[in-house]
């Protein structure tokens, strides 16, 4: 098949088509203005390369951080939300926590919608699913009058307990309809039918806030498809870590947030189990952000929860809670992109804000001012300012080299290459302690782990983030400078359903649990057929259990999408395992108590062939020499030069060299040597001193 996978990220949106093994990579600015340009152009760029006509396309694969983008810069639609009476303050109350428990000025993020924005409906559910008070039409009427007079563009609406029965949501939701006809309307049992009020009406907001937005997009992309006579079917990458259909991404465009970064720990869970590496630390650096995954039997730590726009760098708490299935991965401030600077304390500080694609970094020459990561890679000579991005850039070093002077070197008193270096620096201590951080807090040895280094930054730091973390290998798959996008060909379709449902797991209920788990299970089959419909579908289901009383689960695995006799024994001895390995002890004379359940459908994917070794190996001849920042000896010192699309199976070299090509470069300090495996990959090593 002929396929194509967009990766729309802050700075660059990578583009590769693929027909078989042969593979043709585009790496473009996005355009913040219209991302859909950009994306068409990356798809230009590598249809021209491979000689093909864009009707020959078999399959469209996309992600994008337009809905994530939109949510950090409250960018998104005018919305208002509807909820059962007396629950209007719930977004801006919270957990009642403080994140930041010694820091009186700490504020949490302000609520997607503000409090006159916010209605109230006489109405409400128990948690039993029984009506309590009848949904009172009037008060939804005059609720919905005055969100027209507010012009508001989107509704979502979340009333108490819903998630054990929608009726009343879904009868708002028609009032809504008739007297607001061009307003988004989003239902929290449709959603996210799960318990937790705050939980739920957070990520109810963020999925109104965000779907006219994208579904504008998503017109726009699919018009700008057709103009070039494109009839193949486009897919979404989910933050999940599968695909699903372009309907059901503009319906809940919640599930896009993580979608680039999914992409990525895809391609690494692949790669670690093809090259048999056991635990690998996926590493994905690009022109914004930099993203860690761990990943264990080919499997990426995955959560239903997760926070967007967080207040405070990398605190907990601090940001807006969404229950969605995501992959869990670390992610920073930290890119090709971020901007360095002095502080008030002397001290060099990189990020957590970036120059972006416009202007973007110094060097682009498009009116950048303030010095950036990329500029001091290109000032210490580990990137090539004639082949960057392909050749399709021509770098300004003098232009680098005089901001990194001016805003970082002057005002501590350093001169030459050495502002460059201390930006380097930081930005990898930066990188390394949030990797340690996120290691240490899933009791993880961050050690035994071999990193999977990708994205247009990633190959230029990953040895020295490796040296840091005590890491011995790193893999530089090819056209790891569009990693994710490659990932996205690797992905399963694939689409999760969750419901809240209580339950003390008797025998009684057993009949009406094995009704849920098929319904849900032939749900979630059917969004997958739509798009793999000659396909295997595999079905995996969990359960959130714990024991009575207590307010946190663990999720066990049940065998099948249904639910019989033999499997309550079952789920108390693998509930009671996990829970003693988890925290040390049973309590063998409570009861259980499961709280929600999971069932998702997906099919198999697209993996690599598995065995990538080499028998014999041989040096590799360089290409030239370059001196860079040698950051195993710690100055300038000659670097052998290599270019990768040259380099062969087998052949092998020892730091300091480097190794270009079109969309990245892999740094190989002094310490470490590079093996080229069978595959193309390059496998760097730390030496033993």
């Amino acid at each position: 098949m002929l396929r194509v996978a967009i990766d729309i990220g802050g700075t660059f949106t990578d583009t590769v088509l693929e027909d078989g093994a042969a593979r043709w990579t585009a790496k473009t600015l996005t355009t913040h203005y219209a991302p859909e340009e950009g994306a068409i152009a990356g798809l230009n760029d590598v249809l021209i390369k491979a000689d093909r006509s864009a009707g020959a396309l078999d399959l469209i694969l996309h992600g994008t951080t337009l809905a994530t983008n939109a949510l950090i810069e409250r960018k998104g639609a005018r919305t208002a939300m509807l909820v059962t009476q007396g629950f209007r303050d719930v977004l801006e109350m919270g957990h009642q926590k403080r994140f930041a428990q010694y820091d009186l000025r700490a504020r949490p993020p302000a609520p997607l919608i503000p409090r006159p924005l916010r209605f109230e409906a006489r109405e409400r559910m128990t948690a039993r699913g029984e009506v309590d008070t009848p949904l009172d039409m009037d008060s939804v009427r005059i609720a919905a009058r005055q969100m027209a007079e507010q012009d508001v563009q989107a509704v979502a609406i979340g009333f108490l307990h819903s998630y054990t029965s929608p009726a009343h949501e879904v009868a708002a939701a028609d009032i809504l309809r008739f007297e607001l006809p061009d307003a988004t309307i989003c239902r929290s049992s449709e959603v996210c039918p799960e318990m937790r009020e705050y939980e739920r009406f957070s990520t109810t907001t963020a999925n109104a806030y965000i779907r006219p937005l994208m579904q504008g997009y998503l017109d726009r992309l699919q018009a700008g498809l057709r103009a070039m006579d494109i009839n193949a079917p486009v897919f979404m990458m989910l933050s999940g870590g599968g695909l699903t259909t372009l309907d059901q991404a503009a319906r809940l465009p919640i599930r896009l947030v993580e979608s680039g970064p999914a992409g990525g720990a895809i391609l690494s869970a692949d790669i670690g189990l093809s090259h048999d590496l056991g635990p690998v630390m996926a590493f994905d650096m690009g022109g914004t952000t930099a993203k860690i995954c761990l990943i264990e039997n080919g499997q990426p730590d995955r959560a239903r929860n997760f926070e967007i726009a967080r207040a405070y760098r990398d605190m907990a708490g601090s940001g807006l809670p969404v229950r969605i299935p995501v992959i869990e991965m670390v992610e920073i401030g930290a890119g090709g992109g971020s901007i360095a600077r002095v502080d008030a304390m002397k001290q060099i500080t990189v990020g957590p804000d970036s120059a972006g694609s416009d202007p973007g970094p110094v060097a682009y020459g498009q009116g950048g001012q303030s010095p950036t990561v990329t500029d001091a890679n290109l000032v210490l000579g580990r990137i090539d300012a004639a082949r960057f991005a392909g050749g399709s850039m021509k770098l300004d070093l003098e232009g680098a080299r005089s901001a990194l002077r001016r805003d970082v070197g002057v005002p501590i008193g350093l001169d030459a290459h050495w502002p460059a270096a201390g930006v380097i620096e930081i930005i990898d201590e930066t990188m390394s302690n949030a990797a340690r951080v996120h290691s240490i807090e899933r009791g993880k040895e961050h050690s035994e782990y071999t990193m999977i280094a990708f994205g247009g930054g990633a190959p230029l730091h990953a040895a020295r983030l490796a040296g840091k973390l005590g890491i011995d290998r790193v893999l530089v798959p090819v056209g790891a400078g569009v990693g994710s996008a490659i990932g996205f060909l690797r992905a399963p379709v694939a689409y999760e359903l969750v419901q809240s449902r209580q339950s003390d797991l008797g025998h009684d209920d057993i009949a009406a649990l094995d009704r849920m788990l098929r319904q849900m299970a032939n749900d979630a089959e059917s969004v997958v057929r739509k798009g793999a419909a000659d396909e295997n579908v595999k079905i995996s289901v969990g359960v959130d259990l714990r024991y009575r009383g207590q307010g946190h689960e663990l999720t066990i695995a049940l065998p099948r999408a249904s639910f019989v006799d033999d499997d309550l024994a079952r789920l108390r001895a693998d509930f009671e395992n996990r829970y003693g390995r988890v925290y040390g002890l049973t309590m063998p004379d409570a009861a259980l108590e499961a709280i929600s359940w999971s069932v998702k459908a997906s099919t198999s994917g697209d993996p690599s062939p598995r065995g990538n070794t080499v028998a014999e190996t041989r040096p590799a001849e360089p290409s030239g020499v370059r001196t860079a920042w040698d950051t195993g000896a710690g100055e300038l010192t000659e670097h052998l030069l290599f270019w990768r699309d040259i380099l062969t199976p087998g052949e092998t070299f020892r730091g300091p060299a480097i190794v270009g090509e079109d969309e990245t470069s892999t740094v190989v300090p002094s310490g470490f040597k590079g093996q080229v495996l069978s595959d193309g990959g390059l496998l760097l090593t730390r030496v033993a001193k």
